[in-house]
């Protein structure tokens, strides 16, 4: 068996109307310090969050959940946090935010293979 390390994952909801508190998952980020993995997977259901909120801007959370995956990339995607490390990447897009794509609790477990488990996780909790 191989060695596993502890590994922290938060879902990314979409949260179309703030006001109403209704949301849909959209992705995953996974992070596990002792492999200095950051990444995150995401899945738009656009029917979904259709039903939440006809007008809502697919556009615009479409390019929100790209955005989260080049902060988690790193290098010249990763904006103004391309010079942090795995951790502190993952610790800025956890913090709550009141935006229409939001961070869930964060929750842990064990993995030999934090890239599978993010795989994993996206088709568990968001497909």
């Amino acid at each position: 068996m191989s060695e596993r390390d502890v590994f922290e994952y938060a879902l990314l909801r979409v949260v179309p109307r703030v006001e109403r508190g209704e949301c849909i998952n959209a992705g995953v980020l996974v992070y596990c310090r002792a492999r200095s993995f950051v990444a995150a997977r995401t899945h738009l259901d656009e029917t979904r969050l259709r039903a939440l909120d006809p007008d809502a801007d697919v556009t615009g959370v479409r390019a929100a959940l790209r955005a989260v995956e080049g902060v988690c990339a790193g290098g010249a995607a990763a904006g103004q946090a391309a010079g942090d490390d795995a951790g502190r990447r993952f610790r800025w897009l956890i913090a709550p935010r009141s935006t229409v794509v939001q961070p869930g609790p964060v929750h842990t477990g064990l993995t030999a293979d934090p890239a599978a488990e993010a795989e994993r996780l996206l088709e568990l909790l968001v497909r």
